[in-house]
């Protein structure tokens, strides 16, 4: 078994608020996140995909390929936009890292040809945060 892994970067911006809480309850579970002006981070996505080398290529996959894949079905909606407003696959879902990384994975596993598995999405919010999710 291979693992191949790609990096991208996008920015984008969202807030952290459950409307079912109070403004003050959504300020002390979310601090700073719940902010009504939004804020931003400028992630890094990692995605690695899982499978034997064909045999005439030696690859994988072809990474090109995975650039245009993520690009067309992840990049491309979330790069400079709200998270929270105007990306219809996080539409009434909390914008948390960790629910991004499901999305995404969501996104992108269903173009991958059927000898390709989707293995991880490592999603880094900031330097010093990430999530790991390797599907259900």
């Amino acid at each position: 078994m291979v693992y191949l892994t790609r990096q991208e970067h996008f920015n984008a911006a969202h807030k952290l608020f459950n409307p079912k809480w109070s403004k003050e309850q959504n300020e002390a579970v979310f601090g700073v996140c719940a902010n009504e002006n939004w804020h931003g981070h400028n992630y890094d996505l990692f995605v690695t995909i899982k499978g034997e080398p064909n045999p005439d290529t030696g690859f994988l996959f072809d990474v090109k390929k995975l650039s245009i894949l993520v690009k067309q079905y992840v990049i491309d909606k979330l790069d400079h936009k709200n998270l929270n407003m105007d990306v219809d696959f996080m539409k009434d879902k909390m914008c948390s890292t960790e629910n991004l990384a499901i999305a995404i994975w969501q996104q992108l596993a269903p173009h991958l040809p059927g000898d390709v598995k989707l293995h991880c999405i490592k999603l880094y919010e900031t330097a010093r945060i990430y999530v790991e999710y390797f599907g259900d």
